[in-house]
């Protein structure tokens, strides 16, 4: 007998998606997280456009990652360009993505997917019995926030990172400012860790999980070079610059994303993927949640990618306030851009966006023109792997003797454990 379990709108995520799973009796036949999301055309919309101009229109691609899709966009131009940032600048941006990873994670984790955890329909009925635990998150929402606001400009699509540097780096006043309110974002991070303690964490699906992320070469965590992927106790490694080999996106009939897949099979990306990686570099505060939290490596709960970015929220709080200590220790002043010279040339770049590794290149003609332009955002390359759980979800559920609509729920909390970012996955498919 052939039936269908289906989630037709899924909640709690950001853009328009849903998942049909299909069963012959109690065989998957089929797993699909359907993407429904308009084909959006950035790397199209940037052709012909000066060098200047192309990183604003990349901010909105992403309201929620504007500040990382800024930043790498600005990267890859620089790397084609030849541009090497000062030191000061390089920690300014990294105070950025602390910003973003702050804002991001305690957006997702307390608002999106923690009603999941506490058998809430949504953070409005989480709020009438756990109020608290709704105004810390929205407090240390508003900090991220506030840090972005700071370094970018706005909070949301910044006007001030520019190619070389930025067009006005912050006051001494101001980074005393978040200073203080970082100090006291770490001790809503500690409330926070009293409120998950109470929190149970679902365990019903135990699926290996093949880690990537970028390999860190110096204390900027979100920062690299090389893309490192663990495969079981394996580790390779592939430079940036090669990220097509990497990435190998194709299509899929039943969504209008892109997929991708290393060697022929699907790989993660995001929290959970850099602390399995990179859980060594965590110290501090972070440490000690990661610890009492109980999430160690290799771990086959995807649900635990929530823990993750829980312990990077408190990560990022502590290294931002690192950072401005570091920034005045060296001689903190104001600076203008590197200049440049515009150029045939061609360069590319990643970083760790709060859901994942995030890839741009570019193609520059003589003029100072875009004349090719390539994105690649971590939810598109977490398709394949979050069906992968689903079907891992799906067979282990139906043998535990698992409702339909129980596996239904549990196939949501999957999807928002990886905080997906819909809209931007769709980019450009090419006919």
């Amino acid at each position: 007998m052939t039936r269908t379990i289906s989630v037709d709108h899924l909640a709690r995520v950001e853009g328009h998606g849903g998942i049909t799973v299909v069963l012959e009796g109690n065989e998957v036949k089929k797993v699909d997280y359907n993407i429904f999301e308009g084909i959006r055309l950035f790397e199209g919309l940037v052709r012909g456009r000066a060098v200047e101009d192309v990183t604003q229109i990349c901010s909105r691609i992403c309201a929620i990652c504007s500040h990382g899709h800024s930043i790498t966009s600005l990267q890859a131009l620089e790397n084609a360009l030849g541009i090497t940032v000062t030191p000061q600048t390089r920690k300014l941006r990294d105070l950025a993505y602390q910003g973003a990873n702050i804002e991001s994670h305690s957006l997702h984790v307390f608002v999106l997917a923690l009603p999941d955890l506490m058998g809430h329909p949504s953070a409005i009925s989480l709020a009438a019995v756990a109020p608290d635990a709704v105004k810390l998150a929205l407090r240390l929402k508003k900090l991220g926030n506030t840090v972005q606001e700071v370094l970018g400009g706005r909070a949301i699509h910044p006007v001030n990172y520019v190619i070389g540097g930025f067009g006005k780096v912050p006051t001494t006043d101001q980074l005393l400012s978040l200073k203080e309110q970082l100090k006291e974002g770490l001790e809503d991070c500690k409330r926070a860790l009293d409120v998950l303690l109470t929190v149970p964490i679902p365990d019903f699906v135990n699926e290996p999980i093949r880690c990537a992320a970028l390999a860190p070469e110096d204390e900027a965590f979100f920062f690299g070079n090389t893309i490192e992927i663990l495969d079981g106790t394996t580790r390779k490694r592939i430079p940036v610059s090669d990220y097509r080999t990497f990435t190998n996106e194709h299509l899929v009939a039943h969504s209008h994303a892109k997929r991708s897949l290393f060697e022929g099979r699907s790989y993660m990306v995001g929290a959970l993927a850099r602390l399995t990686l990179n859980g060594d570099r965590i110290q501090g505060l972070a440490r000690q949640v990661m610890e009492a939290l109980k999430l160690k490596f290799p771990c086959a709960n995807i649900v635990m990618n929530n823990i993750a970015q829980v312990v990077e929220l408190v990560y990022s709080v502590e290294h931002a306030l690192d950072l401005i200590q570091e920034l005045f220790e060296a001689g903190y002043a104001a600076e203008t851009p590197v200049p440049y010279e515009v150029k045939a040339c061609a360069g590319a770049a990643a970083t760790e966006v709060p859901r994942g590794t995030l890839f741009y290149s570019y193609e520059i003609d003589s003029k100072g023109l875009i004349a090719g332009a390539d994105v690649i955002t971590p939810t598109a390359q977490n398709f394949n792997n979050v069906e992968d759980q689903m079907r891992a979800t799906v067979t282990q559920g139906l043998g535990a003797g698992a409702s339909d609509d129980t596996i239904a729920q549990r196939l949501q909390i999957v999807a928002r454990a990886y905080d997906p970012c819909i809209s931007c996955s769709v980019h450009l498919v090419r006919v």
